[in-house]
């Protein structure tokens, strides 16, 4: 495997493990709040966590799959906003779980050619790589405010890193 291949397994692989924890992420924090919490808005400048997952599977799949694979962009944005329920937090996870396992397929399918191919999306032009990060750092970007609303909403903490000595030295 040349060097360059190496690069994007590496790359590809820790994009993958940290949508993988964005999920892992999300899935204990809806376990904490009701179906009605779900659809909640803090303030009406805020969107409600159901939103919020709209949004990222509209997000990725328009950055992590129409854009690499060059197939029709069919995201409606203002929907992913506008919507005040209609779908339970299980429906939510499944629907954003199926999204983050096709960007993941997406990703570790590309070609080298495409992701060093700049093409635009949402009016920016970005790299193949360009969109990975984007896809990685907006899920989560918005995983953080999902779980800043829901400690809010529960005033507790959602043990993420529960079992993990997080004070553990960096070794060479």
């Amino acid at each position: 495997m040349d060097e360059l291949r190496k690069f994007q397994f590496e790359f590809v692989e820790n994009c993958c493990f940290r949508m993988d924890e964005s999920l892992r992420m999300l899935k204990i924090a809806l376990a904490k709040v009701s179906e009605d919490q779900v659809w909640l808005k803090p303030n009406s400048s805020l969107n409600s966590i159901g939103n919020l997952i709209l949004h990222l599977c509209g997000n990725m799949t328009q950055y992590g799959i129409a854009s690499l694979t060059e197939t029709e962009d069919k995201r409606q944005r203002d929907l992913e906003f506008s919507t005040e329920g209609g779908l339970s937090k299980n429906e939510l996870l499944n629907k954003i779980h199926v999204v983050i396992e096709e960007v993941k397929s997406t990703f570790s399918t590309i070609s080298i050619e495409r992701l060093l191919q700049q093409k635009q999306v949402q009016g920016f032009d970005f790299s193949g790589i360009g969109n990975m990060v984007h896809v990685v750092e907006h899920l989560s970007y918005h995983t953080g405010q999902i779980a800043f609303w829901v400690k809010q909403l529960q005033n507790e903490s959602l043990g993420f890193y529960e079992g993990h000595d997080l004070n553990t030295k960096n070794e060479d």
